[in-house]
């Protein structure tokens, strides 16, 4: 040490070096917790995986023969066109479309209605190539039916028995003496209605109107006169509110009581079904936004309802009933497409 070197230099320097010491390492810690924290997001950016765009491929959407389901295909149609999607429409048979689904040739199926297409669905999804892609809110019923009048006309419905006993008041010129029963088209479940009449030995016999639209105009020839009939009806539809009326009761519905599924035949249909989506399985790959969106939609009885009545009593054509609709419930579809 030099001979100028005293003890309060000494102190002074070493000093100086403790707080060089000090500050080094409060900007070691800094450095750290910058480095720590830049990593952090780096982790963040890389974890977060990016959505793919969708497909330039159309999307393609069935249409059956009954308007809540027509205009409902359109609603969802516009929806994707909305987002950016091409939409083709495609006429398709209400049974084999989820065959359809399942080869590809057609992407998605939003009106799976239980007691009519249940069996059918369940069919193609043990196969493969095929999503359930959720249920709608709206709870569903199928069943024979008639207008509120007709109560008046047939003491004791809506049970089945008191039907049968005043059959002769529901014959036609074609149904030869017996009760007529007019369902819908045969595609949708006609096999399973002549089993019921069978099994159930009914006094009645079953006639296939060519369309929901056939069967509507029966209901309006029928009231105008103040005949009996009976048709087969759904709801949720637009007759809940034009024609009051009621369900035919049947015995009651378990699993498996469908002669296509092993039981007698003798029973009614689910006194609340289930009305599902389905689509093609590599839909959330090629078109992964217009699947979540799909996968959101969910339709009540009501908004079922009223996109029937828009075409059946108001008049409008399917794509102008599916733009009414989403123009009315703007924020909705917003909530669908956003989330």
């Amino acid at each position: 040490m030099p001979a100028t070197y005293g003890i309060t230099d000494f102190i002074l320097s070493n000093l100086l070096m403790k707080n060089i010491l000090e500050n080094m390492n409060i900007m070691n810690k800094v450095t750290t917790m910058a480095a720590t924290a830049a990593l952090s997001m780096a982790m963040v950016t890389v974890s977060v995986p990016t959505l793919a765009a969708d497909s330039s491929e159309p999307i393609v959407i069935p249409t059956h023969n009954w308007s809540s389901q027509i205009v409902m295909a359109h609603v969802i149609g516009q929806i994707f066109e909305s987002i950016g999607d091409i939409v083709n429409y495609t006429p398709s048979d209400s049974q084999t479309v989820y065959e359809s689904i399942r080869q590809g040739d057609i992407t998605i199926s939003h009106e799976v209605w239980e007691s009519t297409f249940g069996a059918s669905f369940k069919a193609a999804l043990d196969k493969g190539g095929i999503l359930d892609a959720g249920t709608h809110v709206a709870k569903t019923r199928e069943e024979w039916w008639y207008p509120a009048y007709v109560a008046e006309l047939c003491p004791g419905l809506p049970d089945w028995k008191a039907l049968d006993a005043c059959a002769d008041k529901f014959a036609t010129a074609d149904s030869g003496g017996k009760g007529r029963y007019l369902d819908g088209p045969m595609d949708w479940h006609g096999q399973e209605t002549l089993d019921r009449i069978d099994a159930l030995g009914m006094n009645f016999v079953a006639k296939f109107a060519g369309s929901a639209s056939a069967l509507w105009a029966e209901l309006e020839s029928a009231n105008a006169a103040g005949r009996a009939t009976v048709v087969f009806n759904w709801s949720p539809n637009f007759t809940d509110a034009v024609y009051g009326g009621d369900f035919v009761k049947f015995p009651d519905w378990s699993e498996g009581c469908k002669k296509s599924e092993g039981g007698d035949g003798k029973c009614g249909s689910p006194p609340a079904g289930w009305l599902k989506k389905a689509a093609h399985d590599q839909m959330p790959v090629k078109w992964p936004h217009a699947y979540k969106t799909f996968t959101n939609i969910s339709f009540t009885a009501a908004q079922i309802g009223a996109m029937a009545a828009m075409v059946d009593i108001d008049g409008l054509s399917a794509e102008d009933a599916a733009a009414k609709w989403i123009g009315d419930n703007a924020k909705l579809v917003a909530s669908w497409t956003n989330s």
